[in-house]
């Protein structure tokens, strides 16, 4: 990893793969102490993993203030490729959101993952597999921050804690 000046501990690196971006994803959950915010243009089936299931659960069980926001463009597959986040929406139903943007928002293409403030995974585009990782780099997070408040804006809950087909 490489400096990235904004704090003396932050790092920044790249990399490419889906697999090291999920496993960058399931390495940081346990880490967060209070916030997930999730975009991605449908939601991976690595969401539906018993592990990350699990880490997820642990994750909402730690504190009451915990949250876990999702958006994606194609909500529809949820329900049917991943029934764990269905059942985490329906047991933490004030902690867990999933949204599917409108279509002001439809044109964002690069998937990203926030972890509290300061750590993050961000894929430049959906269709490629390079990506970067940003350790306690709080304006790298913060721009994503920014981001996704902006996405969010511009979506609507789409699974909520009455679905069914678990």
């Amino acid at each position: 990893m490489e400096p990235t000046g904004n704090l003396p501990n932050a790092e920044y690196r790249r990399f490419e793969g889906m697999v090291e971006y999920e496993a960058v994803i399931d390495g940081l959950i346990p880490q967060t102490q209070r916030d997930i915010r999730v975009f991605d243009r449908s939601l991976p089936r690595a969401w539906n993993a018993s592990r990350r299931y699990e880490a997820l659960r642990q994750f909402l069980l730690a504190s009451r203030v915990n949250r876990l926001l999702i958006v994606v463009h194609d909500a529809e597959p949820i329900e049917r490729e991943c029934p764990r986040v269905v059942d985490l929406v329906r047991q933490f139903s004030t902690a867990v959101r999933v949204h599917e943007t409108l279509s002001p928002a439809k044109h964002v293409y690069d998937p990203f993952a926030v972890f509290d403030s300061s750590h993050y995974v961000h894929r430049f585009h959906y269709q490629y597999l390079r990506a970067a990782q940003g350790t306690n780099d709080v304006i790298g997070a913060q721009q994503l921050i920014d981001r996704f408040s902006e996405i969010w804006d511009a979506s609507a809950r789409a699974v909520s804690a009455d679905t069914s087909g678990l």
